[in-house]
């Protein structure tokens, strides 16, 4: 199974919406859901989250450490949906 690091707060607003956004990819193509996510919220693990570079949140990483996407201030809904697909795409094609 492929896997993926998603670092993310809880109350973030923007994480909230790649959560929503892997749902409906999922729902929409199940092949998104054979990516095995670690989600970590970074506030509870804050010592693994320093050894990544990321500044916003959420972030997703490939398992080898590799950033895939990290959100940026006032991002959209639909740009955080195009990110989070972009990221599973590039984890399933590798």
């Amino acid at each position: 199974m492929k896997k993926a690091k998603l670092f993310y707060l809880e109350n973030c607003p923007y994480c909230h919406n790649a959560r929503r956004a892997l749902k409906e990819l999922i729902a929409g193509n199940p092949a998104y859901g054979e990516v095995e996510i670690e989600w970590i919220e970074e506030s509870r693990q804050p010592e693994l989250a320093e050894t990544f570079d990321y500044y916003y949140v959420p972030s997703v990483y490939t398992d080898d450490g590799k950033k895939l996407y990290e959100a940026s201030p006032s991002e959209s809904y639909e740009d955080c949906r195009e990110n989070v697909k972009a990221a599973l795409d590039k984890i399933l094609s590798a």
